[in-house]
């Protein structure tokens, strides 16, 4: 049981890395290699994963570790049910934005602008924007505070270089170059898994939460609610996928290679949302069994919320450095892949409404327009870090607008997959058209629940 437990596991946070393996993959179809070639050369499973499971692995970001640590701090096993809840109606929302992408060969930003008012798609885009920079600021301050538990320094330093050294990457070296570096980095969150197997656990109580739902009508409870909501069904994630599956299209069309059926882009899709949620759900458990259970309710800084990964290196001297340190490196590979996932989905975004050349294979001359959106979005999310953000609040304040901004977004989403005028004979299955409209009614009502506490 523990093997096949471990297995899954390493699955559920080594993603990350496998997911390289798939950037790569989908990146060496620009070589003059025939499409009948690469279809021998790799495993079936391989061609049938890729940005559904990219999508997925990006999805553990600082906000989520963040979000998802703090709810296990402040509420026990009592929220471990909502990521039961989330991963069918992620699976739909991520499903949708995949079959407009391969559908239209656009991105969601480009369909908006081609079939609706300039004012819907100003709104989405402006929505996604916005979003995305909070989020990227939240994650900017989290990443210097994790460099500080090892190296200490000034407090607006360690952002400042930090995002000063990720923008570099992006536009000198490129992103796809200098990630299969950084994917290592991420395998430190697999402390979380190994945490949650050596220590002892209440395993019935665990299932029980896992599946029962436990209602707090407090604003507390609400606000982490729709942090953990906005956290994994994120709307740069809807972007993200959708313009990644339009890309997949050009490529097999370019090649004269087959496009990918529905099948296979919801079998990855499945497939990557699956892992995300995994390890979503071994960060709330770890944190639930190791500091709710002795009394620890609030995550205030980033060496609180390593604690949680001490019970791991007790048995070693100075156990809370080295728990430290494990933690400061799983934020810091997962802000700098994160990050440039995030500023790039924006820029996708503007991208595409403005009709701009863009995509982060692009040199920075090639795509001048894209590259100044992603420059400014992670600039102005470095400002946020300059006015003093608490960076735990932060980021799970980011998740909660994350949640907030998703609704209309899902709205829009479900309205373009319904219509046969863009989507033709792929309107969605059965399944699809029930569990969507489930997924912006579940969204909208926590997001109005939690207006409601402040309101009282």
């Amino acid at each position: 049981m523990i093997g096949g437990r471990v297995v899954h596991c390493a699955l559920a946070f080594g993603c990350e890395s496998l997911a390289h393996v798939l950037q790569l993959n989908q990146m060496k179809t620009r070589s003059p290699r025939t499409f009948e070639a690469r279809k021998k050369f790799h495993p079936k499973w391989m061609r049938v994963l890729g940005p559904g499971l990219i999508t997925g692995a990006a999805d553990d970001d600082p906000s989520g570790i963040a979000t998802y640590s703090q709810a296990g701090a402040a509420f026990g096993y009592g929220q471990l049910w909502t990521l039961s809840l989330c991963l069918p109606l992620m699976i739909a929302v991520q499903e949708a934005c995949a079959r407009i992408g391969s559908v239209t060969g656009h991105g969601l930003a480009r369909v908006t602008a081609d079939n609706y008012s300039k004012k819907v798609l100003y709104s989405a885009v402006g929505l996604v924007v916005v979003a995305n920079t909070i989020n990227i600021g939240a994650d900017i301050a989290a990443v210097g505070s994790a460099i500080q538990l090892i190296v200490p320094a000034p407090v607006l330093l360690t952002p400042a270089l930090f995002t000063g050294g990720v923008l570099l990457l992006e536009i000198f070296i490129g992103y796809h170059k200098y990630a299969k570096f950084l994917k290592l980095l991420s395998l430190a969150l697999l402390a979380y898994v190994a945490t949650a197997l050596i220590v002892t656990e209440p395993w019935s109580e665990i299932l029980r939460a896992t599946i029962v739902p436990q209602i707090q009508n407090t604003r507390e409870y609400w606000y982490v609610i729709v942090g953990i909501l906005g956290t994994t069904i994120s709307p740069y994630m809807f972007f993200w996928q959708a313009a990644e599956e339009a890309e997949e299209r050009e490529l097999a069309d370019v090649e004269h290679g087959v496009r990918r059926t529905m099948k296979e882009i919801r079998q990855d899709n499945a497939a990557g949302m699956i892992i995300s949620q995994l390890g979503s759900w071994f960060m709330m458990l770890t944190t639930a069994t190791v500091l709710h259970a002795n009394g620890v309710t609030n995550i205030a800084t980033a060496s609180d919320a390593a604690a949680a990964l001490e019970p791991l290196v007790k048995s070693f001297p100075h156990s809370g450095e080295i728990a430290k340190v494990i933690f400061a490196i799983g934020v810091i590979g997962m802000g700098m892949l994160g990050i440039p996932v995030l500023a790039g989905s924006a820029s996708y975004a503007v991208s595409e409404a403005f009709r701009w050349p863009g995509g982060l294979e692009k040199k920075a001359r090639e795509a001048r327009g894209f590259y100044g959106v992603l420059v400014a979005s992670t600039l102005v999310g470095l400002l946020m870090t300059f006015i003093g953000v608490d960076p735990m609040k932060a980021l799970i304040f980011a998740a909660v607008v994350n949640g907030i901004v998703a609704v209309p977004l899902i709205f829009l989403i479900l309205t373009i997959s319904r219509n046969d005028s863009i989507m033709g004979d792929l309107i969605g299955g059965k399944l699809s058209r029930i569990v969507l409209p489930i997924a912006f009614m579940v969204m909208l009502s926590c997001a109005l629940a939690l207006l409601m506490t402040f309101i009282n």
